[in-house]
């Protein structure tokens, strides 16, 4: 029986979820849904947009409306879109993509959105140069996840907060705003959401710890491109 279900998880990539205890289990799971790579992009440009006070200073609210906007739709509603394709036509087993087949499609797909949303933000001369530097950077994070997927399953949450992290330093050393509480919170977030998958997920913490570093290294190549 036990070369049997070994047999299974070879073909199918799949490895047994860790038994926890309940206590723990539902809040890993609210954190892993709240903070999931889907939703970063959102949370990020909401901050750029309505928390930091120079990056959209002066700009009107319908503007500020519209730009959530665009980033919703490009960032987020299209690569879940794109998902809830897969899975009905049968290319994808599962939504929450636990395989590593799974994921190749919904990579190279998320690739092409952000890329065009970096366009996007990039040809607008209203929209501030960090705008466009992160989403170049969430392109980069998921070639380099789709190429780290060839030999491993690496953590997509850890990728976008590391994403955040990453962001956030690069905001700090702009000196625009002071950083203290939203970089500590980057990191009390990232810590949290890896902790959780580590919980509630099969992912090891080479998996995650490479996702973090992916994250982190894409916003800054971005962020250097942008600038040169």
């Amino acid at each position: 029986m036990t070369s049997d279900i070994l047999t299974e998880l070879k073909i199918t990539g799949e490895r047994p979820e860790p038994i926890i205890h309940p206590f723990l289990k539902w809040p890993a799971q609210l954190i892993s849904y709240v903070f999931h790579p889907i939703f970063i992009p959102i949370y990020i440009v909401w901050f750029l947009v309505f928390v930091h006070p120079s990056y959209f200073s002066g700009v009107s609210l319908a503007a500020k409306k519209q730009t959530i906007l665009i980033a919703a739709v490009n960032l987020v509603f299209y690569p879940l879109f794109t998902i809830l394709l897969l899975k009905a036509v049968g290319f994808i087993k599962s939504i929450f993509l636990k395989t590593q087949k799974d994921r190749i499609i919904p990579y190279m797909a998320c690739g092409i959105f952000f890329f065009w949303g970096y366009t996007i933000f990039k040809s607008q001369d209203m929209y501030p140069v960090i705008i466009s530097s992160f989403i170049l950077g969430m392109f980069l994070a998921s070639s380099g996840a789709l190429l780290a997927n060839i030999y491993f399953k690496i953590s997509m949450h850890a990728i976008g907060a590391g994403g955040l992290i990453g962001l956030f330093i690069i905001i700090a050393r702009s000196n625009s705003m002071l950083m203290t509480w939203p970089l500590s919170t980057a990191f009390l977030i990232a810590g949290l959401v890896c902790t959780s998958r580590l919980l509630v997920s099969d992912h090891t913490q080479k998996e995650i710890y490479s996702g973090l570093f992916i994250g982190v290294l894409a916003q800054f190549i971005a962020a250097f491109v942008v600038s040169a």
